[in-house]
Order: structure tokens, then sequence, then C-alpha cells
């Protein structure tokens, strides 16, 4: 093995280490923040110098992004102005290993005048910083993974990963599910694997609807003047769906039986075919609808009423793979 991959291993080695160590030290600090920031009206605010700034931009993000409102304030410029950025109700979490960045230091009487907890990341609890804070997160290591013990890594990586869990233990206890997480991601292939079948169903002249009781010949002429790509949804008088008529039922049934065209959807229809509900994965969709290697699925409500016709090619035009 050459010396690369040794001192590479060896420092993913020591941070995961440290990050097992972190779990370790895992007390009620987190449990307070977590109350804090749930307890509050506002957004979390994070804050921090340097490597410290980097995370803890990083952490607003992952905050944002899974229910919790939160942005990042620079402690360089929060007091020439950017202080206005802080109201009531939200609250200030704040990252300095050391527990004494000035920069840091020098937020919190503001914080304290407008009534914003401080919520410490830091790896001395007993900082400055620390016992100035309504909450402590302790993000302590033995060392850094450079040689020197000075560059902000192994620290670094505990921070990210402390900031990761709050979010996490915050959105789990919000609730904040896979519709909420798609309403926040609707870009890219993360938002697209995330949409809900109501996002792509066919409604209204995409997805004709008829009564058992209509003529076949009828549900046909209802079916050439919609884009319905030859099926139907045959609903009962509650605007329930009974079953599904398509131009392949047709098929079937003309060879032996000539009359078919005078019958009622009800006797030629599929009946109870398999459904999806609107809130629904998409991709749920797609995927039933290639284990049967079907072309459209048709889509209900909680009470099992008709609301649209998932297509596959519309999944397919969407990029939903």
């Amino acid at each position: 093995m050459s010396q690369t991959i040794d001192i590479a291993g060896r420092v993913l080695r020591d941070e995961a280490r440290a990050l097992a160590r972190a779990a370790d030290l895992l007390d009620e600090g987190i449990e307070r923040a977590a109350d804090l920031i749930l307890s509050l009206s506002g957004r979390v605010v994070t804050a921090g110098v340097g490597k410290s700034g980097a995370i803890a931009r990083k952490i607003a993000g992952t905050l944002a992004s899974t229910g919790t409102p939160a942005f990042f304030l620079h402690p360089a410029e929060a007091p020439h102005g950017d202080f206005g950025m802080l109201q009531a109700g939200d609250s200030l979490l704040a990252l300095s290993y050391s527990g004494s960045t000035a920069e840091i230091l020098a937020m919190l009487p503001y914080c304290g005048s407008c009534g914003v907890p401080v919520i410490a990341l830091t790896g001395f609890p007993d900082s400055p910083l620390g016992r100035l804070s309504a909450a402590v997160l302790n993000g302590h290591v033995e060392r850094e993974a450079d040689p020197h013990n000075l560059a902000p890594t192994t620290s670094a990586t505990v921070a990210l990963a402390l900031g990761d869990a709050l979010a996490i233990v915050l959105m789990e206890r919000r609730e904040f599910g896979l519709e909420d997480f798609a309403r926040y991601h609707p870009g890219g292939s993360l938002g697209r694997s995330l949409a809900l079948v109501r996002d792509i169903m066919r409604t209204d002249d995409g997805n004709p609807i008829v009564s058992k009781d209509t003529p076949v010949l009828d549900a046909l002429l209802v079916m050439t003047g919609c884009r319905s790509a030859g099926v139907a949804s045959v609903t009962d008088a509650d605007g329930r769906l009974v079953g599904l008529f398509t131009d392949g039922d047709l098929r079937r049934r003309l060879s032996a039986d000539p009359d078919v065209l005078s019958r009622s959807v009800g006797e030629v229809m599929t009946p109870n075919p398999t459904t999806i509900g609107e809130d629904r994965l998409a991709t749920e969709g797609l995927r039933i609808l290639r284990e049967h290697k079907w072309d459209n699925l048709p889509v209900v409500d909680r009470e099992g009423r008709s609301v649209g016709m998932l297509d596959v090619q519309d999944l397919l035009d969407a990029r939903i793979l």
C-alpha cells in the first residue's frame, strides 16, 4: 500500500472515531436545543467564522431543506447593519470550536437585548460561548487529523455531523414527510424523484369519466373527444371508481359479441382495477405500470373517487425514471 493511501486511510479512520466519540458525548444539550427551536416561531440563524462559517452555512441549508427555516449570518457583517436580520422568535446557532471567537462573542449582547436565545456548537462547553448559551452541542475532538494538530479537519467534520443530527431530530419531531420534502425540492433529479402523482396525472379531458350504464358506443365517443389514450374511468353514482374501460376491452369482445357497441360499459369494463392515490410518489406509479406492462393507471382520492389518470408516457416525458 502506498504512503498516500496510508495517510488518507488514517485520516478517514481518525475522523470516523471522532464521530463515534461525538455520539457518546451527546447529552441533554441537543434535546434542549431542539426543544428551544421548536418552541420558537422564527428562524434558526447560524453564524461562524472561517471553517466554522463554512460549516454554519451548510447547516443552515440542511435545516431549511428539512423543515426548519434557517439562514447564515456572517458575524463580521452583523454589527454593520445585518443584525436587522435577527428578530424576536429567532434563535442563534453559533459555531466556534474554541468557544472564544471574538466576532461570535460580540454577537451575544445584541442577542440578549432582543431576546434571541443562543445555541452553542463548540468543542469546549465551559468556554465563554458555552457558558453564555441556552444550550450547548459538544463537538470536542481529541485531535485534528493533520500531523500538526492545527487545521480544522476532524473538528469541522464533527461540527457538520452534529448540525445534521440536530436537523434530523427537528425534521422527525416536526413529522416532516415525503410530501413536504418534495415541495421544498422541486428542481433537479431529486425533485423529479419526489414528484407526486397529482403533479403528473391527467385530469379533465385527459381523464374521461363514464357511468356503468353508458352504452359502449357513447363511451367511445367520449374517449375520442378527449386526450385519453384510449381509456376511460367508470364510476358509480357517487363518483367512486368501479372499473376501467379501454379500447383493448372493446377489441377483445368484438369478434365474440357483434352487439358489443350497444351494451353498457359495465358489461365489458375491467372491474375493480388497480389504482393509486393522488398523494403517492409518481415513481411508485411508474413501478406499478412497468410491473404489469400497463400504459395507464387510474388515480383516486381517499374516498375512492376518480380524480385523474396516470399515463406512462407522461411519466417518461417528465423524466420520472
